[in-house]
């Protein structure tokens, strides 16, 4: 699973949807947490993912578990690079974004691209 994790300085560790498909399948207990907004998440979402969206974060903190490693998505990756940035802030520190958000999942691993 190690092989999937990237770090860039500056930037939370960051998984790709081929990377996450593969550590899911094989059995990875890791928590995805969908920042978007409801309706975004009621369109099309990661299976298994908890909903909680960006401006409700810092109030739902106490439904995550900081040890445990979680995958934080968005539509494009840019909501979720702030969001795994305040969860580290907060004390997270398995915290990893998922490169190029649902778009990336929906088109390397739902659409088989």
């Amino acid at each position: 699973m190690v092989a999937f994790w990237k770090r860039s300085a500056g930037r939370a560790d960051a998984v790709s949807a081929g990377g996450l498909e593969q550590e899911l399948a094989a059995g990875a207990r890791v928590a995805l947490l969908d920042v978007r907004e409801p309706e975004e998440h009621a369109e099309w979402r990661i299976p298994g993912s908890l909903l909680i969206p960006l401006g409700d974060l810092g109030a739902r903190l106490g439904e995550l578990d900081p040890q445990r490693e979680t995958v934080v998505y968005c539509r494009s990756g840019r909501r979720s690079a702030l969001a795994c940035a305040w969860l580290r802030r907060a004390g997270f520190q398995r915290v990893r974004n998922l490169t190029g958000g649902i778009l990336a999942w929906r088109g390397e691993v739902e659409r088989g691209a």
